[in-house]
């Protein structure tokens, strides 16, 4: 046998050799990264069953099992239907994680890099005064269809601004929510998110990390959170999240995310310059509020399971 396949190789010209050599390199690269995007999700699960009924029909074809064969093969176009019907939402995600490659970083519209740094400022003021917050940075994908109640602002970004939407008060009823960041300028505030469905999740991050990890499953948006517990800042991304960051480190995985890895050493290297020699553009926080605003009570302010905030 082993010889007959050396003959089989050896009668065909070595450029066929190479053009099946590419061919299967290709397949098996493709299958492979499929295998990765699907991983962790209820694709995963769902193409384990399929392998399953194609081994049955590969062996009934093969056993000549007239009525299981044929019941799968007319069944088979309607539940790969069936399939993508269902887990849409699974191959919606799997195709923009393939559009977050870095060689498409370079077509998309970029965020402006200000918006970033006043983001970064007024995420850097919150977390020293444990007041949570909650940016969500708009991409290609609209994150409007997963916004189930949100306020409409359409303002310039200053970090004052975010500030002072996230302010506890019983006279501010948008700091539970999340502030939307489109084209630089905030759009929207007080905007309750999708919680994450991941059965893995640290049980000490509470409602706001899971709205964050909820719009990021179904967005390519990327999400700063600011724990008003632990006065830590989190980036959310992919699905993930990256915690514990400090100014240096947040400022440092934002622009990677949102920016190919060129422009975002550009970006990097031009922020620290300005540092450096105090010439940054970013504004400080206003201070703590004064006597005459109420605090909201702890406990209060909460909006439910859905919400963009909580005590976490």
């Amino acid at each position: 046998m082993r010889d007959e396949w050396l003959q089989v190789l050896l009668r065909r010209a070595p450029l066929e050799l190479l053009r099946d050599a590419v061919d299967i390199t290709v397949v098996a690269y493709a299958i492979y990264r499929i295998l990765l995007l699907v991983r962790g999700t209820r694709a995963a699960q769902v193409g384990q069953g399929l392998l399953l009924i194609a081994v049955v029909y590969a062996i009934s074809q093969r056993l000549e099992l007239i009525t299981t064969f044929t019941l799968l093969d007319r069944s088979l176009t309607s539940f790969l239907v069936f399939v993508v019907v269902i887990f849409q939402a699974d191959i919606r995600r799997a195709l923009m994680r393939v559009g977050d490659r870095p060689f498409f970083l370079r077509w998309r519209k970029p965020v402006d890099a200000p918006a970033v740094e006043e983001v970064i400022a007024a995420a850097e003021g919150l977390a020293a005064r444990h007041i949570g917050a909650l940016f969500v940075f708009e991409r290609d994908a609209s994150v409007d269809d997963f916004v189930s109640q949100c306020t409409f602002i359409d303002a310039e970004l200053s970090t004052a601004l975010l500030f002072t939407v996230f302010l506890p008060s019983q006279d501010n009823p948008l700091h539970d929510g999340a502030v939307i960041i489109r084209n630089g300028r905030i759009a929207a505030a007080g905007a309750v998110l999708p919680l994450t469905s991941s059965g893995t999740l640290d049980r000490q991050l509470g409602t706001r990390h899971r709205a964050a990890l909820g719009i990021s499953e179904e967005t390519d948006a990327a999400v700063v959170v600011v724990s008003e517990e632990r006065g830590e800042i989190s980036l959310c991304f992919n699905g993930n999240i990256v915690r514990g960051l400090d100014t240096k480190t947040a400022r440092q995985a934002l622009y990677g995310v949102l920016y190919s890895k060129r422009q975002a050493a550009a970006l990097l290297r031009e922020a620290g310059q300005a540092e450096r020699e105090g010439r940054t553009s970013r504004r400080p926080p206003p201070p703590p509020p004064r006597s005459g605003v109420r605090p909201v009570p702890k406990g209060e302010g909460e909006q439910g399971p859905r919400a963009g905030g909580d005590e976490r």
